[in-house]
């Protein structure tokens, strides 16, 4: 198969060494920042918030509260993926405002889906809410590590963190958010030996199931 973005895929891996040296530029960043707007979450409620990170400080302080992984201080930008922790009638509520606002639409045409929407978080447990927001952060990374081996920005995907220590630290309970992910982006170290490691992966037609 010859594709571009199948041979960027095939480029990409976890990256275990960053040159400290190489920092991604502005513009990179920027592209990754509207990526990460632009992913898809249910509903389009985009219950989710990214914190980027590049004081050199601050990555320093949070290796101890990331199992130690060095790339969280090696990496040029650390990418803290974040959920907001109360979705209420007015959080519902602010999203349809802006449907309306953007695309035009009557009020009274959005006000029963936003009814649906208001009483369906209603009904919902904190926990479940917090899944709920969880797997949208999980939509937003596969889709920043898309676009990482496109841009040929190299990323680490990590969910062995401590949470609780990433929100302290980083004052997030008080802007009303939780840590669920980090990624780690930058460029890999020459001598970081895992980048010629060939994937292992099962053939396609073992993992692809097709209905004709």
């Amino acid at each position: 198969m010859t594709s571009s973005i199948i041979n960027d895929l095939q480029w990409r891996y976890a990256t275990k060494k960053f040159d400290a040296g190489k920092i991604v530029p502005k513009e990179k960043i920027e592209i990754l920042k509207n990526a990460f707007n632009l992913t898809a979450t249910s509903y389009g409620l985009q219950p989710i918030k990214l914190m980027v990170i590049e004081n050199p400080t601050i990555k320093k302080e949070l290796i101890e509260f990331s199992m130690h992984q060095k790339q969280v201080q090696e990496a040029s930008h650390l990418l803290v993926f974040c959920v907001v922790i109360e979705i209420d009638a007015d959080y519902v509520s602010r999203y349809f405002e802006m449907v309306e606002k953007t695309r035009g639409t009557s009020s009274t045409i959005l006000a029963p889906f936003r009814d649906i929407l208001i009483d369906e978080f209603n009904q919902k447990r904190d926990e479940e809410v917090f899944h709920w927001s969880k797997n949208q952060a999980y939509l937003a990374m596969g889709n920043l590590l898309t676009v990482c081996a496109v841009e040929k920005i190299d990323a680490c995907p990590i969910e062995g963190f401590s949470p609780e220590d990433y929100d302290r630290h980083l004052n997030l309970t008080e802007q009303g958010l939780r840590s669920v992910l980090i990624m780690p982006v930058g460029y890999r170290s020459e001598d970081d030996f895992f980048s010629d490691f060939k994937k292992v992966r099962k053939p396609v037609e073992e993992i692809i199931i097709e209905i004709k």
